[in-house]
């Protein structure tokens, strides 16, 4: 970087630290909070207290420590300004909000919420920490604006550890799709502008999610299971695997890091649904499948809902950025120390958590602002014995739902 591109970093980092400043009561814990950041984001080889204090000049990690679990100050209110700071660097009319979890790889039995649990970071069972977050996706880019700790039942009906680890009362058991609806309804309420949400199937089969979208009139593509039902017409696998060959169109659903992520699509309405107040429909629910071209028995199913009139290619990109919350923890990982901590109570995890994205974000704006400066076709031939049929030049399902039509 030249010195230029230096002033220019610098001057938009003060800026940012005069945005949260007003959430540290005293002066101490607000030099804290620039210390930790500007360490986050500077050459550490591994971000955690000692390296973190020995870049910020300090003898010791103590008053970095102090920040995390010490300090009168809410993590919370951090991550509604950094909610505010994402909405207005990054925010399009068309976001997306991006739902998923993130495993932090612990040792022992006393940082909050950690046990033998799933991690789909490691691929395995492992002792960990499971992390519940939302990201923010546009054409601008992309970043983490909320968080939550998944707290499994051996933590939650056990007061007294939970106390120990200064988990508040009120946090009692809850699922992480519940989490993820809490996210979701705080983001609703925040300036991020929210058009679509997107997540793995983890959160798509919760059928309460996708109702609170729907009633929340957003557009939605989830995973779901193979096991999924469609009302009316049974598993979704099985109704696809009825779908002939003409109805599997090779679409991208965006870049990768090799390229275009190419797979063949399928698509089908399934459903009109009535506005709320009776008037005419104004989202449409659909189910999706997308088929690996080299591996054509490996079949990834979703179920939509979009505004009437969206077409199939705009479905596909919407379940492409759900990649781009896994891009967003890699970098928030490798570039910010997200995973790097070394605290054990609940409040020192939703600190650091809090100002790791915080940091990410400020990357993404920067990013953002040097980037700134530098018809469906009707599917043909229909087919017998199945719900699949053609009418009057598309895809319809017959049975029930003369009205359902697919699109490629």
């Amino acid at each position: 970087m030249n010195e230029r591109a230096v002033e220019i970093w610098n001057d938009e980092l003060e800026e940012l630290f005069l945005r949260i400043g007003h959430r540290f009561r005293r002066v101490e814990p607000r030099r804290r909070m620039r210390d930790y950041i500007r360490g986050l984001l500077g050459p550490v080889g591994r971000k955690n207290g000692w390296q973190l204090a020995e870049y910020a000049g300090h003898a010791t990690p103590d008053r970095l420590q102090r920040l995390l679990n010490g300090s009168r100050w809410n993590a919370d209110d951090i991550r509604d300004d950094l909610q505010h700071y994402v909405a207005e660097r990054l925010g399009e009319p068309d976001g997306i909000l991006i739902l998923d979890d993130t495993g932090f790889l612990k040792k022992g039995t006393t940082s909050a919420g950690v046990q033998r649990q799933y991690s789909g970071t490691a691929g395995r069972t492992e002792n960990c920490q499971i992390g519940v977050f939302a990201a923010y996706a546009t054409t601008r880019g992309r970043a983490l604006v909320d968080r939550e700790l998944y707290l499994p039942k051996s933590w939650t009906d056990d007061r007294d550890r939970c106390r120990a680890a200064h988990i508040p009362d009120e946090r009692t058991f809850a699922t992480k799709p519940d989490l993820a609806k809490a996210m979701v309804r705080r983001a609703l309420a925040s300036p991020l502008p929210i058009a679509w949400v997107t997540a793995d199937a983890a959160y798509g089969q919760e059928w309460r999610l996708r109702r609170m979208l729907e009633e929340a009139a957003l557009g939605y593509v989830l995973a779901v299971p193979k096991s999924q039902q469609v009302p009316r017409f049974g598993r979704i696998d099985y109704l696809f695997t009825q779908a002939p060959e003409e109805a599997w169109e090779m679409r991208s659903c965006g870049d990768g890091a090799k390229g275009p992520r190419v797979y063949h699509w399928a698509a089908l309405q399934i459903a009109s649904i009535e506005d709320f107040d009776g008037e005419m429909p104004t989202h449409q629910r659909w189910a999706l499948a997308r088929r690996s071209i080299s591996k054509p028995d490996e079949i990834a199913y979703y179920l939509a809902h979009a505004p009437q009139g969206t077409d199939v290619g705009h479905l596909v990109r919407i379940a492409g950025m759900r990649w781009a919350i896994e891009e967003a923890f890699q970098a928030a990982k490798n570039e910010c120390g997200l995973d790097q901590y070394e605290v054990r109570r609940y409040t020192g995890w939703m600190r650091h958590i809090t100002l790791a994205m915080l940091a990410h974000a400020f990357l993404a704006a920067m990013a953002a602002d040097a980037a700134a400066k530098g018809d469906a076709e009707t599917v043909p031939a229909p087919w017998l014995r199945s719900p699949w049929q053609k009418f009057g030049g598309s895809w319809q399902l017959a049975a029930h739902q003369p009205s359902a039509t697919i699109s490629r």
